[in-house]
């Protein structure tokens, strides 16, 4: 597998902890804009496009487990020490979660937002509808309509219509079928990785009750809710997404409005 297969973005300085960002589906390393310039000032940042999306979107979609591989070669190749902070949202949590039961090695901790390993109570609908979502999923009317269920803010809705174009329409039949199923590997109950899994307040409620089934799964697992907030909180709170990371990278207090769960 090479390396240079996805696109990585790279901020901060070279010798500083280092925290991968890892983006959602439909999207890019585009959805960090707002935790990049922040989290630089004394934190290396590496934001990867993963396969299908943004500038990796060459790079076709495989699997989790395949792309938890691509950003643990990123991490062995271009961190100090070999090790990272992982953060992900969505999509890119899912792959967090992965990273975190079967690369412990590589991580220092992980963030895990917005990921459901709960049953889906009809899984037939929603690969009807995954599928009947992929030939228009760049279309403006859907585009917008997704923008207003995410909470994207009016002023990155152009990056993120630009994202949404990018993801290739293989990638979104493929991850659509394979978060139906995802289950936090069985190694995680070795994993010494310090894993935070987190999740809006207003986020659907699977993903709300699977908090506790991933922060369980893991001997240093820790659960939050974010007040307030849905689905794509780093733009809607991108300061206290920011403080979180931060935090919880540097052993330091979580940021009080998080609430437990």
């Amino acid at each position: 597998m090479t390396l240079m297969a996805i696109f990585v973005q790279e901020a901060g300085p070279d010798d500083g902890p280092s925290v991968v960002l890892l983006h959602g589906a439909g999207t890019s390393g585009w959805m960090w804009n707002r935790q990049i310039p922040a989290l630089a000032a004394g934190l290396r940042v590496l934001v990867p496009d993963l396969p299908g999306h943004g500038r990796s979107n060459t790079h076709p979609w495989i699997s989790i487990a395949d792309t938890a591989e691509l950003v643990a070669e990123t991490i062995s190749a271009r961190t100090p020490d070999g090790k990272a902070h992982v953060v992900g949202l969505s999509l890119g949590g899912y792959v967090a979660a992965h990273l975190a039961a079967t690369s412990p090695e590589l991580l220092s901790s992980a963030v895990v937002s917005g990921v459901n390993v709960l049953p889906f109570p009809n899984p037939g609908t929603m690969r009807l509808i995954g599928r009947v979502m992929g030939p228009i999923i760049g279309w403006g009317p859907v585009v917008r309509a997704n923008a207003r269920n995410l909470g994207v803010p009016p002023e990155d809705f152009e990056g993120y219509r630009a994202a949404v174009r990018a993801m290739t329409r293989q990638a979104f039949r493929r991850v659509n079928e394979e978060v139906l199923h995802f289950r936090v590997p069985d190694q995680s109950k070795d994993s010494p990785c310090r894993v935070l899994a987190v999740a809006g307040e207003n986020e659907h409620e699977l993903i709300r009750r699977s908090l506790t089934d991933i922060a369980g799964a893991f001997p240093e697992g820790l659960a939050r809710l974010a007040p307030g907030v849905g689905h794509g909180w780093n733009g809607e709170r991108p300061e206290l997404f920011t403080a979180m990371i931060r935090s919880w990278a540097l052993g330091d207090p979580l940021p009080e409005e998080l609430l437990s769960v």
